[in-house]
């Protein structure tokens, strides 16, 4: 039996624990690398080169989907699957726009979990259900409301407040260009302000409360 070889990255150690040892009960799983957050998984993929990253999101000192590009860049034959808490929309978008080869919620069942793992080994695109039907009322909905990844970061800085020469600095744009993305973004949202457009992004689900401080 193909042994595939796995790398968990998670900045919580219980959560790393439990899926180490949740994996590694099934005889063709093998766990050979645990990280901490994106910098270390960007490492440890170099030295590893797992058949499967297992990739959570929201973590300090590099990010999931930052990870998810450093390491794509690095060995673009890479497979990851994003195993996270967060379903909204930017989060979907921002890991399958950045190559993440499946999205998976942490309370998904261990049998679907085993078998997503498998997939994503062979390269196929695994989505949880509630990821997928986002997904497609997205792609269902009028255009005006689809933002673009970059939009949607634009806006997420916006909820928490940072200027236009905030987001620019952050982003590593101009800040004429930060006013061309808000003018296109109130143009999808059919609003006419900041506080606007952050509203209605929360009630369509394009952010999430947890994206706000």
């Amino acid at each position: 039996m193909k042994q595939i070889r796995l790398l968990i990255v998670d900045d919580h150690p219980i959560v790393r624990e439990g899926l180490a040892g949740m994996l590694s009960g099934q005889a063709d799983f093998d766990v050979v690398g645990e990280a901490k957050n994106g910098t270390e998984a960007v490492t440890l993929d170099t030295q590893l080169q797992p058949d499967v990253i297992l990739m959570d999101l929201r973590m300090p000192e590099m990010d999931g989907v930052s990870a998810i590009t450093a390491i794509l860049e690095k060995r673009p034959l890479a497979h990851i699957l994003v195993l996270t808490t967060y379903d909204s929309d930017a989060d979907i978008v921002r890991a399958i726009e950045a190559g993440a080869t499946g999205y998976l919620l942490k309370d998904t069942p261990r049998e679907e979990l085993f078998r997503a793992v498998r997939a994503t080994a062979q390269g196929e695109s695994i989505l949880a259900p509630s990821v997928a039907a986002r997904l497609m009322t997205r792609m269902r909905a009028p255009a005006q409301e689809n933002l673009s990844a970059r939009e949607i970061e634009v806006l997420q800085l916006v909820s928490k407040g940072a200027s236009n020469k905030e987001i620019g600095k952050a982003l590593h744009i101009s800040t004429a260009t930060v006013k061309t993305h808000l003018i296109h973004i109130y143009g999808k949202l059919s609003v006419d302000d900041r506080t606007a457009a952050v509203t209605v992004a929360l009630e369509r689900g394009i952010l999430s409360l947890g994206n706000i401080p």
